[in-house]
């Protein structure tokens, strides 16, 4: 026999179990902490994509009206090209 006790042997099952409950107590700790951190960062990533498609339709309108200043002074241009020859060259350089 391996010479331990009735009280032995329970003993060393008590410390198991307690030992067994700790670690289930770190691991629900543990659990709670990641889900609150995936709570956060989800709420985070929503945040960011929200930003994100408000920039791109920020892009969107300056690309816009960009365009519509190119082509307003390509339109001025022209008209000073008909008025002053000397401005059709140095626009057409």
């Amino acid at each position: 026999m391996n010479g331990l006790t009735g009280m032995e042997k329970f003993s060393h099952l008590e410390d198991k179990i307690y030992l067994t409950i700790e670690n289930v107590r770190k691991l629900r700790e543990e659990k709670e902490k990641i889900e609150h951190e995936m709570k956060s960062l989800r709420h985070e990533v929503s945040n960011l994509l929200s930003e994100k498609t408000r920039l791109e339709e920020k892009v969107e309108d300056l690309l816009s009206e960009r365009d519509a200043i190119q082509l307003k002074v390509e339109a001025m241009l022209d008209a000073m090209t008909i008025i002053e020859p000397d401005v059709a060259e140095a626009v057409h350089r």
